[in-house]
């Protein structure tokens, strides 16, 4: 007999029409009338707070880990019904919060809410409790219209459909449907090469780059950031000409402020060195991190920096993988 817990944080699954808008407002019991029992699966349910994911912050990722720390001894895994808007990061940042443990934990949400027709949360709570109940996998995972992925590699693609998410840049690892889990992937074994570590240091800034964005932004960043992630054009380029971000990467490094560069392109990753565009960046000491998506960066640069502010440790961290997090071209 399993013992699973579900922890409801709020979110589109839960949600009721209220004069604003759709907004959390179900009960974690009556959320889990909707789950059809089963003989092999006892199932304890917990409500942890109820939030529209939008307002979803790193101080509540904080509690939804510790809940799950506590109480890892007493169940053999763990299912978080959440918003899908920041799931994508609550995903990450529990697989790093939760580095090691020895449990399945399983996110889920919904595009409509559990108690309208045609919502898909029925199905995907089922699905979530299936694969918690039946996987012999360990870590973080989202579970989303039927397909099981790795909880650092879930981006949000889409705004209504159901296939709202995919896997980024690494295989599926199973199906699952009507009660049943097919496996499509079988993770290599990590070995752990990180300490876990249970707390983040929000304190960092997401600069997307765009053609005429100012130069006058890293005077701010220098001043107000532990640490900065650039999304970057392509394979890690920046322009250098007319509004040279270069000096600026500069500026951030020689304050110890480690800048991350990741990519605005969602597949292959990047090749950082490919172009002169890239080299420069690299050359100026930006990290490159591979095929990660900004999802995992934001949570893994936050981990990071609350255990070290030294740069050459920084850099080594973050381009170690940590739960299936990272590849390089």
């Amino acid at each position: 007999m399993k013992k699973l817990l579900v922890l409801t944080t709020g979110g589109t699954i839960a949600s009721t029409k209220t004069a604003q808008g759709l907004a959390p407002g179900m009960t974690a019991n009556e959320l889990m009338t909707y789950v059809v029992p089963r003989d092999n699966v006892t199932i304890s349910v917990e409500n942890i707070m109820g939030k529209d994911s939008t307002n979803m912050q790193p101080e509540d990722w904080l509690i939804i880990a510790g809940r799950i720390l506590e109480q890892q001894d007493e169940f053999d895994g763990f299912v978080v019904t959440h918003g899908t808007d920041t799931m994508g990061y609550t995903a990450a940042a529990l697989s790093y919060l939760l580095y090691g443990i020895k449990r399945p934990v399983v996110l889920t949400g919904s595009q409509i809410p559990i108690s309208e027709t045609q919502s898909d949360a029925i199905r995907n709570l089922d699905d979530a409790v299936t694969f918690a109940s039946q996987t012999h996998l360990t870590g973080v995972y989202l579970v989303f219209n039927g397909l099981v992925m790795m909880g650092t590699r879930a981006v949000k693609t889409k705004t209504k459909s159901y296939d709202a998410f995919e896997s980024i840049n690494y295989p599926y690892l199973a199906s699952v449907n009507a009660g049943e889990m097919v496996s499509l992937y079988e993770p290599e074994p990590e070995e752990p090469l990180l300490k876990d570590h249970t707390s983040l240091d929000p304190n960092i800034f997401v600069v997307k780059a765009f053609p005429g964005l100012s130069v006058d932004i890293f005077d701010y960043l220098v001043e107000n950031t532990h640490g900065v992630i650039i999304e970057s054009f392509g394979n890690g380029g920046l322009p250098f000409q007319r509004r040279n971000l270069i000096p600026g990467i500069e500026k951030l490094i020689s304050a110890n402020i480690p800048v991350i560069i990741t990519t605005q392109i969602l597949e292959e990753g990047q090749d950082i060195n490919l172009y002169e565009v890239g080299k420069r960046v690299a050359d100026a000491g930006g990290v490159t991190v591979g095929d990660m998506n900004t999802e995992a960066v934001v949570a893994k640069l936050m981990w990071v920096l609350d255990q070290t502010r030294d740069p050459q440790t920084i850099t080594k961290m973050i381009q170690t993988q940590t739960a299936h997090d990272i590849g390089f071209v």
